[in-house]
C-alpha cells in the first residue's frame, strides 16, 4: 500500500532503506529511467549503418568534418530526432539558417540558433547541453583535450548528444564526406539537383571498425527523402521531373526566446533564403 512502512525481519517497523526499495522493484532510480527511455535518438535509415547504435546515443559526442558535404550531413543527422519532438540548438554557425535545416526535416519551431557566441562559446555550449537533446557546435578555435573532456562529461550527465562541426579530440564517432559528385547538369546547362558522396565513419569502442556508405546528400527532395543510398536511387523508376530541387523551401522566421544563456540572444529562424550554394 502507498506509504506503508517496510517491516524488518525482527518485527519492528522502520523506514524503508533506498537500496531495499530499489531491489524490491517498488521504485526505480532516475538514472535507470533516463537511460531506458529514448537512449538512442533516431536517424534516417540510410545513416543507421554508419552509427554503432543505429542512431545517436544519448551522452555521446560526434564530430562531422568541416569539409564538402559536412553541413548537409550535420542537418541530416538532426532531421529524424527533430521530427519526433527533440529540441536542437546550433552554436557558432553564423552562415547557417533555418530554411537550410528545414529542407532536411529539422523542425524550425524546435531549433535555436546562437550564431556568434564570441568568447562565451564554452559556457554557452555547456548551458545548452543542460536543456537541449541535440547540440551542434562549431568550435571558435583550437580545442584543448581537457575542455573537450568536460563538455563530453556534461553531455553524458544530461543525456544530450553533442555534434561538433569540425575536429574534436576523442569523439565517439567521427564522420567525414569524400568524393562528391553533383548531378543535374547536362550539356553545360541545367540545375544542380543532387550530390553523391561517400560518408566515412570511425571512432572509439563500438565504432572502432571503419564504416562507409555512398549516399545522395542532398538527394533532391525534402525531409527524410533528402538522404538516400546511391544504389536505391539508381534503381528507382520515379519520375524525377516532379522532384523538388534544393532551395525549394521558403524562408522561415521563428524566434525561440531571447537572452536565455550568458546574455546571448538565441534566435531560431533567421529566415535566410537558401540555394544550393548555401548547403555544404
Amino acid at each position: 500500500m502507498k506509504g506503508e512502512a517496510v517491516r524488518p525481519a525482527g518485527g519492528a517497523v522502520g523506514r524503508p532503506a533506498p537500496a531495499q526499495l530499489l531491489r524490491s522493484g517498488a521504485v526505480r532510480s532516475a538514472a535507470t529511467i533516463h537511460h531506458r527511455i529514448g537512449r538512442v535518438l533516431p536517424v534516417y535509415p540510410p545513416l543507421r549503418p554508419l552509427l554503432p547504435d543505429g542512431g545517436l546515443r544519448r551522452g555521446s559526442v560526434l564530430s562531422v568534418a568541416a569539409a564538402v558535404g559536412g553541413t548537409s550531413l550535420m542537418f541530416a543527422l538532426l532531421g529524424a530526432a527533430s521530427q519526433q519532438g527533440e529540441w536542437c540548438a546550433m552554436v557558432g554557425l553564423p552562415n547557417v539558417g533555418v530554411a537550410s535545416a528545414a529542407e532536411f526535416g529539422v523542425a524550425p519551431e524546435r531549433l535555436a540558433l546562437v550564431p556568434n557566441p564570441g568568447h562565451h562559446w564554452w559556457p554557452v555550449v555547456g548551458a545548452l547541453l543542460d536543456g537541449f537533446g541535440l547540440v551542434v557546435a562549431r568550435p571558435a578555435g583550437a580545442v584543448a583535450a581537457g575542455q573537450a573532456r568536460r563538455l563530453a562529461a556534461r553531455a553524458r550527465q544530461r543525456g544530450a548528444v553533442l555534434v561538433v562541426h569540425g575536429d574534436w579530440p576523442a569523439a565517439d564517432v567521427s564522420l567525414r564526406c569524400t568524393d562528391p559528385v553533383w548531378e543535374g547538369l547536362s550539356d553545360g546547362h541545367g540545375r544542380l539537383r543532387r550530390r553523391a558522396l561517400t560518408v566515412q565513419a570511425t571512432g572509439r569502442g563500438a565504432a572502432t571498425r571503419p564504416r562507409s556508405a555512398r549516399l545522395l546528400l542532398p538527394a533532391g527532395r525534402l525531409g527524410a527523402a533528402a538522404v538516400a543510398p546511391v544504389s536505391v536511387v539508381a534503381n528507382a523508376t520515379t519520375d524525377t521531373s516532379a522532384t523538388a530541387g534544393i532551395g525549394a523551401t521558403a524562408g522561415i522566421s521563428v524566434t525561440a526566446g531571447a537572452g536565455a544563456t550568458a546574455g546571448i540572444s538565441v534566435t531560431a529562424g533567421a529566415g535566410t533564403p537558401t540555394g544550393t550554394e548555401a548547403v555544404g
